[in-house]
């Protein structure tokens, strides 16, 4: 394995993780952002109001994008047995 093979190894793992955490991660600092808003002009500071709401918000994306992780996370993995299967 070439050291250009092992670099785009890595690139691509982290593209992928990024591509598969995305979604998630924004819509929680989206709901995030929506209850700390909230919470602003109602002054109420409990902390269990901003849990809660991006708990549901992450359980929701994944369920969501749940196709579209599992498709990205199968075509990293038979791109990376195909690379194996070269050497």
């Amino acid at each position: 394995m070439l050291e250009a093979d092992v670099i785009w190894l890595i690139q691509e793992a982290l593209l992928v993780t990024l591509k598969i955490a995305a979604p998630i991660l924004i819509l929680s600092m989206i709901v995030g952002l929506f209850i700390s808003i909230l919470q602003t002009t109602t002054s109420i500071q409990e902390q269990t109001l901003t849990f809660v709401p991006k708990l549901v918000a992450v359980f929701l994306a994944i369920a969501f994008f749940f196709a579209y992780m599992l498709n990205t996370m199968m075509d990293y993995t038979i791109r990376v047995y195909d690379l194996i299967k070269e050497f």
